[in-house]
């Protein structure tokens, strides 16, 4: 898929106000190219908000939300610039997928050949003449991410893409907003399986009650929110507990309720082998335990006097 334009998005001290509810409070961040950028935060964060402001169906009440510096009524081809899939119901049930990309071809200007191809690069071209109405969930999102992209743009937001895909069709949808990446395109997309993110972003943008919490790597975000740890198991563990206190390091028996089991942090599993084989223990398990990134996720956006 040729490549039209390369972009940016680029929130400047994003406000959005309703009323008395505050959407999104003083919200500033850069997506950039060539990366999977995923968008994060609970039910309410302002995602959504965030993500109309940048496709100019929501006005920010100030601040500005920017397509390579420019506001979206400012491009002269949109489509071909920036393509987006905000909802995959937003299609006439009674319209073939053909002709809603037709539609969208021809007010877009680009080529009807558009068309075929797009309905060829996300597994719809069996049933192009199939009415919208009739398909699953998981076919409606595959029509949306062809229309995003019927455009070729070099921008593509994505809200929800795995919604209603099987598990081949969410490989697929990951393998494909990587490919978009590696094309030099900027990727945004929001989702709420967070293996699946850990999976696909490279790069996280989370916000809760319509604020940056962070703007890092998908390893940064984990390492700075979590913790690692050594799981020991060995036959005589209440003599190995003893040999790692000796050394100084700290451990636990562990809560999986294994009574071989030992939980060992501020050390490597290096280190507990070391200590483990100086002692002469024998050891059936020595593992390093990350946490995720839902373990981040939720370390960072539960509120603790909810908990």
């Amino acid at each position: 898929m040729p490549l039209s334009s390369r972009g940016s998005l680029q929130a400047h001290s994003l406000v959005k106000r309703y009323r008395h509810a505050v959407a999104v409070d003083d919200l500033s961040f850069d997506v950039t190219a060539g990366i999977v950028t995923g968008f994060l935060g609970p039910n309410g964060a302002g995602k959504s908000t965030t993500l109309r402001m940048f496709l100019g169906l929501d006005k920010p009440t100030s601040g500005a939300a920017t397509v390579d510096g420019r506001r979206l009524e400012e491009l002269r081809h949109p489509m071909r610039v920036i393509g987006a899939m905000l909802d995959a119901r937003a299609v006439h049930p009674r319209r073939t997928a053909a002709d809603h990309l037709r539609a969208v071809a021809r007010a877009g200007g680009m080529p009807r050949s558009r068309v075929s191809e797009m309905l060829e690069l996300v597994g719809l071209d069996a049933v192009a003449d199939r009415a919208a109405g009739e398909f699953s969930l998981g076919m409606r999102q595959r029509l949306g991410i062809a229309t995003a992209l019927i455009g070729d743009p070099g921008i593509v937001i994505f809200d929800e893409p795995l919604n209603g895909l099987d598990p081949e069709g969410i490989r697929w949808a990951r393998s494909l907003m990587r490919d978009l990446a590696g094309q030099g395109r900027t990727v945004l997309f929001s989702s709420h399986l967070m293996s699946e993110m850990e999976l696909t972003a490279d790069h996280l943008i989370v916000i809760h009650r319509g604020r940056l919490l962070a703007d890092q790597s998908v390893p940064e975000l984990i390492a700075a929110e979590t913790s690692e740890r050594v799981r020991v198991r060995a036959p005589d563990r209440h003599g190995l507990l003893d040999a790692l206190a000796r050394a100084g390091v700290t451990a636990a028996v562990d809560a999986d309720g294994r009574t071989d089991s030992l939980t060992v942090s501020g050390a490597t599993s290096d280190d507990v082998g070391r200590i483990a084989a100086a002692g002469g223990f024998e050891v059936s398990e020595l593992t390093l335990v990350r946490d995720s990134l839902e373990d981040a996720f939720l370390a960072m956006t539960t509120d603790p006097k909810a908990a």
